[in-house]
Formats: structure tokens, sequence, C-alpha cells
């Protein structure tokens, strides 16, 4: 449902428009403030689970994103429904960091990464298949109420997996020692400090298009000087209690390249489907459920490759998230050479076999790198490392939606509307970055000590001693 809602609403946005007469800058907001207060949220909900118990809070999450899906398919106007997203990206955040802190909790060795390996295919189908969903629904029920139905969706899975959240997620692991009272408080500076240094930072690239000038960059600045505070009281509150983010953690090697490579991956990643869904629709013609079809190739290769991923990645390690990246370049400038090549209509039909490549290599890429980057995580820091990781997938998003959405835009807008230009230059800015990826993974592979995430006798995977 979370990740699904941050691409499901692209397509809906003429609907909405139609609907309730949103502006420009309302629509944007639809998009942007989800994004903002889900990333704002990851670090301390996860920090939350950690401490009070990842199943409440997990509940307490699901709670709030059912009543705010239904709040926003209720909505009047645009104030409305703006301030409904807000609240379903709260929730979003509460909800996404305890999963990878339960499969740290519940799982070890090979099956951590068969677990990791069904999370990946979720991620990637639910990214992918928004638009396909989104424009199913708008179909069925019409431009004009079309869009609440994207909102609604959401209730009745909600509803069905409230009570299997009760019954079959696991409680709170059993602390040792002293440790809860080491972990007793939410470090509340650090959350300020944090919070107030991701919606800086974020602002600027999730309002890139209603913000003119260059004079939003400056924000990054401020940006930058709260994020150092941030480290710097860290590493203060951590000689006395443990903080919000042990920075310890990124000491070592598989979990500091790792949320590198995820927050790069996702700068190109995400941008795939933004540019895609623009062009077909508004350079093609096409409609929203002929949009979504196009991009089903990619959300197929990727649920079907990170399964077989999670599997794999324990024996192979690194070099798989490698090779994952490689097929994602090939089948991405696939991609730009058959829209080169063909500009008519069948584009949908043209793309379909290097988009399915690109994505069979997605699904080797961002379940096992998640493995990897979480295989070294003591459980009882699961929930914080693991926001902090998808915090670096959501400012990897903003900042990889904004670069190549600026390029795309500067020759698809305007007087000449280039579309397949902008679509060629904007997919060739999502391969550079994914391209970055590849070097960090190929620096992790030819530099590293070759050691693959099952855990190493005595560790168990987990940063505990072993039997």
């Amino acid at each position: 449902m979370t990740l699904l809602d941050v691409s499901i609403v692209n397509v809906a946005l003429p609907s909405i428009r139609t609907g309730i007469g949103a502006s420009q800058s309302g629509l944007q907001w639809v998009l942007s403030g989800y994004a903002l207060a889900f990333g704002l949220v990851l670090v301390p909900a996860g920090r939350l689970g950690d401490v009070r118990g990842r199943r409440a809070v997990f509940i307490a999450g699901l709670v709030l994103f059912t009543v705010a899906s239904a709040l926003a398919g209720a909505a009047q106007n645009e104030a409305w429904l703006v301030a409904a997203r807000l609240l379903q990206g709260v929730a979003g955040g509460l909800l996404v960091p305890q999963v990878s802190g339960f499969i740290q909790q519940m799982f070890r060795g090979a099956e951590r990464g068969r677990a990791f390996g069904l999370l990946g295919a979720t991620i990637g189908v639910s990214t992918a298949i928004g638009p396909l969903l989104g424009g199913l629904l708008i179909q069925a029920f019409g431009p004009h109420e079309g869009w609440r139905w994207v909102f609604y969706v959401n209730l009745p899975i909600g509803l069905a997996v409230l009570p299997l959240a009760r019954r079959l997620l696991p409680g709170p692991p059993p602390r040792e020692g002293g440790a809860a009272a080491g972990r007793s408080d939410l470090d509340p500076v650090g959350v300020a400090l944090l919070g107030a240094g991701t919606v800086v930072l974020l602002l600027p690239f999730v309002q890139e298009q209603q913000w003119r000038g260059a004079g939003k960059w400056l924000l990054l600045v401020p940006a930058a000087a709260l994020l150092a505070g941030f480290a710097a009281w860290e590493r203060h509150y951590g000689r006395r209690r443990e903080p919000l983010v042990n920075l310890k953690l990124f000491r070592q090697r598989s979990y500091g390249l790792g949320t590198l490579l995820s927050l790069l991956y996702f700068a190109g990643f995400t941008s795939i489907f933004f540019v895609l869904t623009l062009y077909l629709q508004n350079g093609m013609h096409y409609s929203a459920l002929e949009a979504g079809l196009s991009i089903m190739p990619f959300a197929v290769g990727s649920g079907v490759a990170a399964a077989v991923g999670g599997r794999v990645v324990t024996r192979i390690g690194r070099p798989l998230v490698a090779g994952g990246l490689v097929m994602v370049v090939i089948g991405l400038l696939g991609t730009v050479l058959a829209v080169h090549l063909d500009t008519t209509r069948s584009i949908g039909l043209v793309t379909a076999g290097p988009l399915l490549f690109a994505g069979l290599g997605s699904g080797l890429v961002i379940a096992p790198n998640q493995t990897i980057t979480l295989s070294e995580v003591p459980v009882a820091r699961a929930g914080s490392a693991g926001g902090v990781l998808q915090t670096a997938q959501r400012i990897g998003s903003a900042a990889g939606i904004a670069a190549v959405g600026s390029v795309f835009f500067s020759k698809a807008g305007g007087g000449h509307g280039d579309w397949s230009g902008g679509f060629q230059a904007g997919l060739i800015t999502s391969t550079a970055l994914a391209a970055l990826a590849l070097v960090i993974a190929l620096v992790d592979v030819f530099t590293g000590t070759g050691d693959t995430p099952g855990g190493t006798p005595g560790q168990g995977g987990d940063g505990h001693e072993g039997p």
C-alpha cells in the first residue's frame, strides 16, 4: 500500500484536476506532500519500533494509513486532499521501517535473504504496477470520480491485514541485561535535528518544478548545517545513551556502501516511471491504462528476479548486485534506442523487451542490496538502520525525479514540445545515475573482502554472538 501510493497517484492527477478543480501547485503537493512526510518519519519510526515494539508501531501505522486513505478518497477540495496525503505519508513512514526490522528479527542467513527477496519483489512490483492499477480504476469509475478509488482501494487491504498483523507478527524480542534502559528514550533532540534537516533537504527537490529560479537550492546550505549538527549530536549523545542513529553503523563496509548505492539507484530507478508516464500520456496521448500496461514488463521482470535474487544473494554477494546493475544500464540504453528509432504510438510494444530486461536487472539490485546492507546490523538497531536506508531511498528518489524531470522538461516543455527528445534525454540521465550505483558496487566487489551476507561463524549474520 505505502509504495503503491507513490506511483499510483501519478496517473490520477488529470482526474483529480477534473474532479475537484485542483491547481497545479495543489497537484504537486498531492505528490510531494506524501514524499516529504514519508521521508520525515522513517528514522524516528524505526527507532520507535526498536524501543517500543515493532508490532504495535506497525498496527498503529496500518490503522492510520487506512483512515488517511478513506479521508483522501472523500476529499471535497484541494486543501482536504493535501492534508490527507500528508497524513498518509506519516502513516507510511511508520509502517515501512518495521518491515525490515521484522525480517532482521525473525530470519537468519539464507532465510533472511529469501525474505528480503520477497520484500524486493513487493517494492519493485508495487512501484511499477501503480500506473496500471490507477489506469484501470480511472477507466472503471470515470475521469471525474475515478481518482477517489485510487485511495479507496487501500481500505479492503487495510481491513484484511489488521487482524492478520495482530495474530501473526511477533511481539518485542527479549532484551539482554540492561539494554532496555540504554534504549528507553527516543533521543528527541536527534529526532528534531534529523527531521528538520530532511525536510529542508527534500523541499527544493520535490518543489523543483513549482519554485522557479535557482534560489531554492540555497536551502541545501542550512540542510547541510542541520545534518552536520545531527551527526555531532549523535556522537555526543552516544557517549551516554543509545542515539537515534548509531553512527558506528557506517563504519561497517556493507552498510555504508549499501546505503550510498541505494540512494544512487533509487535516484535513477524511480525517475524512469516519472518520465515514461509523462511521455506516454502527454507526448503519445496514451490513456492512463495504456501507459500502465506499457510499464508492466519492467514490473514483471523486477518481481520475478527479486524473488530469485533473494535466494542466491547469500551465496553470490555483491557481484549479484553489480550484475543486476549492468542489466539495468543495458536495458535502459536499449529503451532509449527503441524510442529514437520509433516515435509512433506503437512505442509501448517496441520498449517492452528492453524494459523487461532492465526490470530483471532491477530485481537483482533492490532486495539483494538490502540483504547485504543490513547483514551486519544488530537486531536491536534493525528498525532505525532500516529507516536510514529507506530515507536514503526517498532522498534519492526526490533528487532523481528533480534532476531527470528538469532534463525532460527542458526539451518537452515550452513551445517546441519535443516529447521524444525529452524522454530520451531524461532516460539517459536515469541511466547515468544507475551507472554511478554500478561504480559503487564494483568498488565493493574489487576492494572488499568478498564476504556474503549469510553470516560468518560466531556472528549469526545479526551482530550477536553465535551459539
